[in-house]
């Protein structure tokens, strides 16, 4: 799963007006990923590649207790939600922030083979989509379309910013389906993917700094 994480965060900031921003939004449903990439890069997680590892990629993501464990991944949750309550003094931005980021774990739990763990052990789970590449493909886009249909139509604002996110949320799954897979895992799998979170989550700001949700009135929201 790629930009089917994003699809959370489109749903969060349709579903209400408390919901964080779209860029905030786009960091917390990506989170476990900065983790797990970062840590990647330092050791401390774990991935190879394995030609053939699944239909999709070849991808052995091996060893990632920290991030990609139900409870690892509850833990980043809560250390969001605990900031963006430092930050803002409304406990269903915090929810709603905290609730994104867990729901990476259970989208990847879709269509990874058995490399997620409850808790960091040896009982691996993973319901493996990506063995069927048509299955994962429509699954994926059923769930960024749909999202990005609702964000559409419970906002409002220019047209064009957001369906320049969505253009480069298509654009970056093609070169990820198509494009020709990574040989090696190291350094520069590890930054490249850090850098394509960074450019999409920009992006994601500014699409929600030119939008407003249907239910937001005041004199700074447009009419």
């Amino acid at each position: 799963m790629f930009i089917g994480h994003w699809a959370p965060a489109f749903a969060a900031a349709a579903i209400s007006k408390d919901a964080p921003k779209l860029g905030t939004l786009f960091v917390a449903a990506q989170l476990v990923d900065w983790g797990f990439f970062t840590l990647a890069a330092i050791g401390v997680e774990k991935m190879r590649i394995e030609p053939g590892m699944t239909a999709m990629n070849p991808l052995d993501l091996y060893y990632m207790p920290y991030t990609h464990s139900l409870v690892g991944s509850l833990g980043w949750a809560i250390g969001f939600a605990l900031i963006l309550l430092m930050m803002r003094e409304n406990i269903r931005t915090v929810l709603i922030g905290g609730t994104v980021v867990l729901l990476h774990w259970f989208v990847d739990l879709l269509v990874h083979r058995p490399d997620l763990t409850w808790a960091g052990g040896t009982n691996k789970i993973g319901f493996g989509l990506w063995n069927y590449p048509l299955a994962a493909i429509a699954l994926e886009l059923l769930l960024i379309g749909g999202a990005f249909w609702w964000y559409l139509r419970r906002t409002k604002g220019p047209a064009a910013p957001p369906w320049i996110l969505f253009a480069l949320l298509l654009a970056l799954q093609a070169i990820n389906w198509f494009g020709p897979h990574p040989t090696v895992a190291g350094p520069r799998l590890y930054f490249s993917a850090l850098a394509a979170f960074l450019i999409i989550t920009l992006v994601a700001a500014w699409t929600g700094s030119t939008r407003w949700h249907k239910r937001e009135v005041g004199l700074a929201v447009a009419s």
